[in-house]
């Protein structure tokens, strides 16, 4: 569908009106971001919410909180943490953890760090097939 066509849809949805105006407006500009993604770039973040919505809600809320500290890092630290996420999640989950508990992995990152990317990466389904 077009962007006009799914911004109509979203609009009719029951409910959609009821919702704070702030809330609605999140939602339109959540659906125009997904519309301007490429194609990968959209699978991921499918898949990251689907992955999200199979959680409990403390699951959710903690890897909300280890979302809103990485967030809250200065920015080289941003980086760097930002930069193990991506390569750790074209690894399958058991790699994951040995690469996160490798000598290389703590001499960078603190425990808290380590702890904070594992809660992460909790949302980041692997994908063998997905292009890097």
């Amino acid at each position: 569908m077009s962007l006009p066509e799914q911004q109509r849809s979203l609009e009719s949805e029951p409910g959609f009106h009821d919702l704070p105006p702030q809330v609605q407006q999140r939602y339109r500009d959540q659906l125009v971001r997904l519309y301007n993604m490429n194609p990968q770039q959209r699978s991921q973040m499918l898949d990251r919410n689907e992955q999200l919505e199979r959680m409990s809600p403390p699951q959710r809320q903690q890897w909300r909180g280890a979302v809103e500290q990485w967030n809250a890092m200065p920015l080289p630290q941003r980086r760097l943490v930002g930069r193990a996420i991506l390569d750790l999640r074209e690894m399958p989950p058991e790699q994951r953890q040995q690469v996160l508990d490798s000598p290389a992995m703590r001499s960078q990152f603190s425990d808290g760090e380590r702890s904070m990317i594992g809660t992460i990466l909790t949302a980041e389904p692997y994908n063998p097939n997905r292009n890097p």
